[in-house]
């Protein structure tokens, strides 16, 4: 029922008025401006119903103190007795909905509300389908910028940068319809991860972000981190079938207003370099953004026990699929495995994939590029894959037989005929024990 705040400082035309509206509308009573005010701020009306000419505070300077104090349109229309057509067209330039002059019939007023309600739910329609992102009901890029950013200049808390981890490869192998159905749920996801008074958005493609005021335990961002990723893969095995091997995962940069800042830019920007370093340690994890500063102090700190030490060494965020590095990293591993073959003859295998293409059109390294991310997503997490140049992909399979490793191969060739792109190239292989 839509909420009508009715001010007359007349008590007599205050009862009447609220009589007529009570069957169809809930009522509050104001006998005064100031009073009016006060009453606003803890009901929220739909809309105003008030008398033009009243002692301390009129009509206009009501509807002028509400209209600053909340920078918002808020629907007023105007009782009076007063014949001056000059006053109803100072009223109309002051943004008045509507007037009506007393006496009136409770059949004109009644019909007279109901026109402005409708034309009121008709213009938030059209807000909030400017506003929302199509797709996923959330704010979309521009609004999120202007609600967060009015939100963390008032309060506290923190804001997420939060990244929908390989979700190319939906689209690749499953189609724009299961890409879709994917980036819904993602939204939904986020939504109760976080409270009915916080902000989410979706800044565009696969990237969201959110604002939850008064967050600032980095617990507790670790907590809505894990609950992201666990439900992200529960849905995606839903929608696509247990066997799915698709690296799915969330993303998150964090970091904290007003420490690091009040104005949304400063903010993105702090939250964005955070996430690159997920997005550079694994995926799938949280990053609070920490100053460069404190950054160059925690590198010369030393632990004081192994524990501690082993935190520091070991790998944060992992995430799913093969272990992917760059060539430098690569390298290393691969001499580090080749001593061990010395040693303790173990059956690890270096296999090179060579991607081709006899397509004018199709860019070889993109296309190895799209290879490569299959490559991980078939691979075990004790697996090691890097790029070697424009179309090669490397990897190390460990401990892993030769009838094995002829399996492992045949699944990601079967995966890679999955992607649309694989009819442009063709895939040869090497595999050697590496020594």
């Amino acid at each position: 029922m839509k909420k009508i705040l009715i001010v007359d400082d007349e008590k007599i035309t205050l009862k009447m008025t609220q009589h007529i509206l009570a069957s169809k509308y809930e009522t509050i009573c104001a006998i005064s401006g100031k009073e009016a005010v006060e009453v606003y701020k803890h009901e929220r009306p739909d809309m105003i119903l008030t008398d033009l000419h009243m002692p301390g505070m009129s009509g206009f300077e009501l509807q002028n103190t509400l209209q600053e104090q909340y920078a918002e349109h808020i629907p007023v229309m105007f009782m009076t007795a007063d014949e001056d057509e000059e006053t109803e067209g100072k009223g109309f330039e002051a943004g008045a909905v509507d007037f009506i002059r007393k006496p009136f019939r409770a059949d004109v007023l009644l019909k007279r509300i109901e026109n402005i309600l409708k034309n009121v739910e008709k213009i938030q329609g059209l807000k909030a389908a400017a506003e929302n992102d199509p797709m996923t009901g959330l704010l979309n890029k521009a609004s999120s910028q202007v609600e967060i950013g009015n939100m963390c200049r008032e309060s506290s808390g923190v804001l997420m940068m939060i990244d929908l981890d390989s979700f190319k490869l939906v689209n690749d192998i499953y189609g724009h319809s299961m890409g879709d159905k994917i980036l819904i749920r993602f939204a939904e996801i986020i939504r109760s991860a976080i409270r009915t008074n916080d902000i989410a958005g979706r800044m565009g493609g696969d990237e969201f972000i959110a604002f939850c005021q008064n967050v600032l335990s980095e617990e507790i961002i670790a907590e809505k981190t894990r609950y992201i990723n666990e439900e992200l893969l529960k849905s995606a095995k839903e929608f696509m079938g247990d066997d799915m091997n698709i690296p799915l995962g969330a993303s998150i940069g964090a970091v904290l207003a007003p420490e690091e800042g009040t104005d949304f830019l400063t903010l993105y920007k702090k939250a964005d370099k955070a996430l690159y370093t997920v997005k550079q340690n694994g995926k799938h994890g949280y990053c609070m953004f920490v100053p460069e500063e404190k950054e160059e102090n925690d590198k010369g700190s030393v632990a004081t026990n192994i524990g501690q030490e082993m935190m520091i060494l070991g790998e944060r965020n992992k995430g799913r699929g093969a272990y992917a590095l760059p060539m430098e990293q690569f390298k290393i591993i691969y001499r580090f495995l080749a001593r061990m073959e010395d040693n303790y003859q173990q059956d690890n295998r270096f296999v090179i994939f060579t991607v081709e293409t006899e397509d004018e059109n199709a860019s070889v390294s993109k296309l190895t590029e799209k290879f490569y991310e299959t490559v991980c997503s078939s691979l075990r997490g004790s697996d090691v894959v890097s790029l070697n140049g424009k179309n090669r992909v490397e990897a190390l399979l460990l401990e892993s037989e030769q009838i094995n490793c002829d399996m492992v191969i045949e699944r990601i060739l079967s995966n890679w005929k999955n992607n649309s792109e694989s009819q442009n190239c063709k895939i040869t292989y090497e595999m050697e024990i590496v020594k």
